[in-house]
């Protein structure tokens, strides 16, 4: 047996739980074991970094159970552990009421993964109002903006912001008690999320604005995001000033990226 195959054996023994006999003589049962354990206990450690609000909303045990789960359901497959987890929202929507007591956390799962990724994502030459002013009139029609590649735009089912900011404002271990949260109700929305600088920014979008962002994202033209606008509105001349409006506002949050 080679040393790349003996390599992917160990591998497969402590991440996957396969066959290790013949790996190595001795007392190898117990080390095995303790290398499992350790892994195992890193990928939870990775997860309660990355859900850091889902993990206090939870509370330890919890979390812990839900970690334990999706450990055993999902294993982890990238290079970095960084990005393990990625799929955990979805697992939580299937994994039934003893890992999910209530639907709002897989909406939790899904705004800690967001801004997490915003923060991770790579940088992208800003977008200017000078570059805009530079345009023709004839320009503006066909011009075609694009997003940062930081920039998320997360489906939620419930209000869950007023208590994720205070889960996340509340530090554990500091003696102070858990805030009481208010029940997150039943809310049909899209959060956006995005970095700007070395901050994560976050903000709840109404429907005007969540369907120009995704006209954004699919690459239609500054025309069709007016033509968007006016539908929504029910007011064609107030559809470009609504836009032109929301364009401002990206390029002072920096959403907007240079075209390529």
């Amino acid at each position: 047996m080679s040393t790349r195959e003996l390599q992917q054996r160990l591998a497969a023994a402590i991440r996957d739980g396969a066959d290790a006999d013949g790996l190595l003589a001795g007392d190898f049962a117990t080390g095995l074991a303790v290398y499992r354990h350790a892994y195992r206990a890193r990928l939870l450690a990775a997860l309660a970094d990355n859900y850091s609000v889902l993990a206090r909303a939870l509370g330890d045990a919890a979390f812990d159970a839900l970690g334990r789960a999706y450990v055993d359901a999902r294993p982890s497959r990238h290079p970095s552990i960084r990005w393990f987890g990625h799929q955990l929202a979805d697992f939580m929507a299937a994994a039934g009421d003893a890992l999910v007591p209530h639907a709002s956390l897989i909406d939790f799962a899904r705004m800690d993964w967001a801004l997490r990724a915003a923060f991770d994502a790579a940088d992208a030459p800003l977008l200017e109002a000078a570059t805009l002013a530079a345009l023709g009139p004839d320009d503006w029609a066909g011009l075609v903006l694009q997003l940062q590649p930081g920039v998320h735009r997360v489906h939620l089912a419930h209000a869950i912001e007023p208590a994720w900011r205070m889960l996340r404002a509340w530090e554990p271990g500091s003696g102070a008690d858990p805030p009481a949260l208010p029940e997150p109700v039943p809310h049909e929305h899209v959060l956006l999320a995005w970095r700007q600088g070395l901050e994560t920014r976050w903000r709840s979008l109404e429907p005007l604005e969540a369907a120009l962002l995704e006209a954004i994202a699919t690459g239609q033209p500054f025309a069709r995001l007016c033509e968007r606008a006016a539908a929504l509105l029910g007011d064609a001349e107030a559809a470009a000033p609504a836009v032109v409006g929301a364009l401002q506002q990206w390029l002072a949050e920096g959403l907007l990226r240079r075209p390529c």
